[in-house]
This record gives C-alpha cells, sequence and structure tokens, in this order.
C-alpha cells in the first residue's frame, strides 16, 4: 500500500485509513479481525474521534493495541472539538478535555495526527492555534489538522502561524468523492468543490477524505427511481452525479474493475497528496479497496470523470 507523507506526524501514513465509527466492546472480535486484515494489506493508519460509538471507539482501539503490542507501529488520527447539544465547542477548554480524555481512552501519551472535528468561525484562528501549539510542545500530538474547515478558514489559520511562529495545520478533511455533495451531509460538514481542490494543488496541504466512496453510491444499488436512503437521495441524487456513475462504470469496464474502485481510485490520484478514510467491515470490502488504490488515473481521465474534460483516448 502506498503512503503519504504528512509534517509534523513522525510516521508514513497509509493511502486507505481505516474507519472506526463502528468500534464498539460488543463488536471487539470484528473489530480485531478487520483491524488485522488492515494492518495484512500495508494499512497502518486508524481514524477514530472523541465521540465515535460514545466514546467506545477510542476505548475498543487502546484495547486492541494493548492486547497486540503494536501502537509504535500504528498512526492514530483522532478528532475533538466537536458541538454538543449546546452548540460549538471549538475553544481552548473543550480541545483540552476532549484531547486528554481521548489519549485515556486510547492508553496512550501522544497521537500522531490530531484534527479538529468541526470549526467555529466566531473564535480566531489565533486562539485556536495557539491552544493547539500548547499540546504539541507538550508532546501530545505530532501534526494538527481541521476536519470540515473551509480552505480559505484553513488559509487563514497557516497565514497566522506562519506569521507568529507556530505551528500550522499540515492536513485537512473535508469529504471528497466523485459524487458532489448537493447539500451538507450533517451541520457544518464541508465537502471539497473546485476551488478547495485548487487550493490544495496550489499548497499540496495533504487531504484526508471522509465519505470517500459516496456512502454507497457507486455500488450498483442506487438508480434514480430507488429512493429508500433519504440521506443519500438528500445528499447525492442529482443528474450530475448519475452522468459521473456512468462514466465511472464505462472506465470500469474499459480498465476491467469495479465501479466502486474506479470512484476510489478518483480520490487517490488528485495532484495533491491524498488518503481516503473508508468504512470496509470485512475482507471482501478492504481488498475491494486495496485493489481500488493500486488504479492509476491520468489527469485527463479524473477530469473527464468530474465532467469537466473530454472524453480522453481509449476510454
Amino acid at each position: 500500500m502506498k503512503h503519504i507523507e504528512i509534517p509534523g506526524a513522525g510516521k508514513p501514513v497509509s493511502t486507505l485509513i481505516k474507519g472506526s465509527d463502528y468500534f464498539t466492546h460488543d463488536a471487539y472480535e470484528k473489530v480485531v479481525t478487520n483491524l488485522n486484515a488492515f494492518i495484512e494489506i500495508g494499512g497502518n493508519t486508524i481514524d477514530t474521534a472523541y465521540i465515535y460509538c460514545g466514546g467506545q471507539s477510542e476505548e475498543v482501539l487502546g484495547k486492541y493495541m494493548q492486547e497486540h503490542g503494536n501502537r509504535d507501529s500504528l498512526v492514530i488520527l483522532t478528532k475533538g472539538a466537536h458541538h454538543d447539544q449546546n452548540g460549538p465547542r471549538v475553544n481552548p477548554d473543550a480541545i483540552r478535555n476532549d484531547l486528554m480524555t481521548s489519549l485515556e481512552r486510547l492508553q496512550t501519551n501522544f497521537v500522531e495526527l490530531y484534527a479538529l472535528h468541526r470549526d467555529d468561525e466566531s473564535v480566531p484562528v489565533a486562539v485556536i492555534l495557539e491552544a493547539l501549539n500548547e499540546h504539541i510542545e507538550a508532546g501530545r500530538i505530532g501534526a494538527i489538522g481541521a476536519s470540515n474547515w473551509t480552505w480559505q478558514r484553513m488559509q487563514e489559520a497557516n497565514d497566522y502561524a506562519a506569521s507568529n511562529g507556530l505551528t500550522g495545520f499540515t492536513f485537512s478533511s473535508p469529504n471528497l468523492s466523485l459524487a458532489k455533495a448537493n447539500e451538507p451531509f450533517w451541520a457544518g460538514c464541508v465537502s471539497a468543490d473546485q476551488q478547495t481542490l485548487d487550493w490544495h494543488e496550489q499548497t499540496q496541504l495533504p487531504l484526508l477524505s471522509w465519505s470517500s466512496q459516496a456512502r454507497g453510491f457507486f455500488t450498483g444499488r442506487f438508480t434514480p427511481e430507488v429512493r429508500d436512503n433519504e440521506d443519500l437521495v438528500r445528499v447525492f441524487y442529482s443528474d450530475d452525479n448519475w452522468e459521473r456513475l456512468r462514466r465511472a462504470e464505462q472506465l470500469a469496464a474499459d480498465k476491467n474493475t469495479t465501479t466502486i474502485q474506479i470512484a476510489l481510485a478518483y480520490v487517490l490520484n488528485q495532484p495533491f497528496p491524498t488518503c481516503a478514510l473508508i468504512g470496509a467491515q470485512n475482507r471482501e470490502e478492504l481488498l475491494s479497496c486495496e485493489q481500488g488504490a493500486g488504479i492509476t488515473l491520468t489527469r485527463d481521465e479524473l477530469n473527464w470523470l468530474d465532467l469537466s474534460g473530454a472524453n480522453p483516448s481509449g476510454v
């Protein structure tokens, strides 16, 4: 499996990142089987968060690493400062609370990658970066990033960091998929538009995509007439996305692969470093992701899939 470098992480980061939003104590044996299989194919990076499964995701991952003695070979991406029933929590106190709790659950004193789960644009970037830098200096965090921040807010933060001798964000984690979102999945979520992609290409800031395979849109189960998944209908059903699906099917046939593997390859072949957070929950799904991650797409193929270029030769 390919890996990318994220400044501050201290270890290479696998381009496939294992999702853990189903890690519960009751499913522990399934978790062990899936994590072992992920490691066997060369994966080393696991995505979790303070809020996942009410905290069980981090607890289960911590238990797994203790039992298998493999903490040092893994890269942990965890996230904090998600809003609660009272509203936004992107502030120094919430960051400290969530991070310290996450470290305790994970049974570690350090995470390679730490991201803010949401943004609160009423809070100055100076306050946020200074709080995060305290934890970097204390040795609790390697690289800092942001999930669901706009590229403009990321640029503002990194400009402040550069001007004030601070460590800035070295990765971003919005949604990026071949299917383009009509509206946010949930309040405060950000999907990468063309301006975001242009900014990442210009800065070469790594992008770690959640819902990289568009929540199953490219599996073949969905058509314009199948409307039983309200969230998928709301977020992804559009004429342009059906055309993207058709083109992915055509390119998959040409390359003797599957449509969903083409969709994954679209994310991993951008002209800047990318990783894909994957939700594979069994060996078959995991091997499909591994195969998709090995597909090379040209810039012309990417543009054609995304409806912004002519049909490339041979497609």
